[in-house]
């Protein structure tokens, strides 16, 4: 293991406090390497220099997609917070791109702040996929650096990472920069096929919906006493990254955030009004604070309840599925396939490819054809509806989307809304205050250095954990 210096040190406060990202991106950046980009753009014969941002295993597979799309591409550069990651990273991608992985010693970059100089140097794509914790920061540094992004889910961990992903966002469209999700049930042929048949009636307006990712523990807890003497709190934890909230989100923003896209997907990129959830812990995890189980049912305007049930714990039964009833149907996908059952019978019979190199097929050729493709809007709402789930669940309450204006709040003495009538969107009795958009929760560490001590929290306990 290598670890950086001792001044390797990012902050997101003080990236949030400086609009022009000055503060951890040089301005030379904004400049210079954005026309640059544009100008590779433009050039359908240029080789396009590719640099990976988070080198485990779901950076280094999503660089082996974006080198499989484009053949006039090159890996250049890496950065991740552990060397010996960077270097497993750069020796399995060669191993099968042999030609295409040029990582000079002086593009191989280590340490917390590794991100900024890999932006800084001359890459004209960009994969981000560090842990989500991460992912405002360095979302936010690539579009100030005018690169073009590939960024894995989830966006964010919290509603501040999420307001500050959107801004980002704005950004990408203002500069007109190719920002593709790795939401890839997006990009798999038969799921497009099947939603595009839901929106076209084929079971008729949406009742109900049922998801589900069950499945077991992905990145297990080491125990306290592999822990080297004199190993920092958040060196250890970010080995660890999946068991603490602050890195991953927890499962249900983490993973099971697939399921919820489909359910947004369905339901046509639209926020739910509100959602009330359960969950804990079952198995010990010692020193983790994430829940191994969660059960959220959403609801959207007009009384749509979608429930999403996840689960990592081993020796249970693994599933994931949905299921969308309607007045004329159900549609049903399964690890086979979608199929939709009801008055306009369907089964997908075309071929499917790997969603993962589809996603990486468009981005690539939205670069070399000048155009842009912008999936900002819906993975951070896909985002957003992932983390409500997971506060209802942490504190016991009912979550809401957005307030309502105060002079239109329902009164707890109110009549009911009559079925199927659109519903205030606070549910009265002061919910005003659990509205996810306005949420103030960060639950970054205020400096980030691998020496450093931090606390991330108990294990929340619905009924005492406090809506921030």
């Amino acid at each position: 293991m290598s670890t950086p210096p001792a001044d390797s040190t990012v902050s997101r406060r003080s990236f949030i406090r400086t609009s022009s990202g000055a503060a951890i991106a040089p301005a030379v950046i904004t400049a210079a390497t954005t026309l640059r980009a544009q100008q590779k753009a433009d050039s359908k014969n240029e080789t396009l220099k590719i640099g990976l941002i988070g080198c485990g295993g779901r950076g280094t597979g999503a660089a082996a997609n974006a080198l499989g799309a484009d053949y006039n591409s090159k890996l250049v550069a890496v950065a991740d917070a552990f060397e010996t990651q960077a270097d497993a990273s750069i020796a399995g991608l060669s191993a099968k791109f042999a030609d295409r992985v040029t990582v000079a010693p002086e593009k191989k970059f280590i340490g917390l702040d590794a991100y900024q100089k890999l932006l800084a140097s001359d890459v004209d794509v960009v994969i981000l996929a560090t842990p989500p914790g991460f992912r405002p920061l360095h979302l936010t540094a690539a579009v100030e650096a005018g690169k073009n992004i590939f960024c894995e889910k989830p966006m964010a961990v919290d509603a501040t990472g999420y307001r500050m992903a959107m801004e980002a966002v704005r950004k990408a469209k203002e500069k007109k920069l190719n920002l593709v999700a790795g939401f890839c049930w997006r990009y798999a042929t038969s799921r497009i096929e099947a939603f595009k048949r839901v929106q076209d009636g084929a079971i008729g307006p949406i009742l109900a919906s049922f998801s589900t990712y069950y499945t077991g523990p992905v990145k297990p807890m080491q125990p306290a006493s592999g822990r080297p003497p004199g190993m920092g709190d958040v060196e250890w934890q970010m080995k660890n990254w999946y068991n603490f909230s602050w890195l991953c989100g927890d499962s249900i923003v983490e993973q099971a955030v697939h399921s919820i896209d489909k359910i947004v997907w369905a339901m046509g990129d639209k926020a739910p009004l509100s959602c009330i959830a359960t969950g804990g812990r079952q198995i010990p995890s010692e020193g983790g604070n994430i829940f191994d189980h969660f059960h959220a049912a959403y609801e959207w305007d007009g009384g749509i309840i979608a429930h999403l049930g996840c689960r990592q714990i081993t020796g249970c039964q693994g599933d994931n599925s949905d299921y969308f009833t309607g007045t004329k149907g159900r549609l049903i996908i399964k690890s086979n396939g979608p199929v939709i059952d009801g008055e306009q019978r369907w089964r997908f019979r075309g071929e499917e490819k790997s969603m993962y190199d589809l996603e990486h097929d468009a981005f690539f050729s939205a670069i070399r054809k000048g155009e842009v493709i912008n999936n900002g809007d819906r993975m951070m709402l896909s985002t957003l509806v992932a983390i409500m789930g997971r506060e209802a669940a942490y504190t016991g309450q009912r979550v809401v989307w957005e307030a309502a204006p105060p002079a239109q709040a329902v009164a707890p003495e109110a009549p009911a809304p009559k079925k199927g009538g659109k519903q205030k969107a606070d549910g009265g009795g002061g919910a005003a205050s659990l509205a996810i958009t306005t949420s103030k929760q960060d639950l970054a560490p205020d400096t980030l250095k691998f020496t450093d001590s931090f606390d991330a929290g108990p294990v929340p306990r619905p009924g005492v954990t406090k809506f921030v």
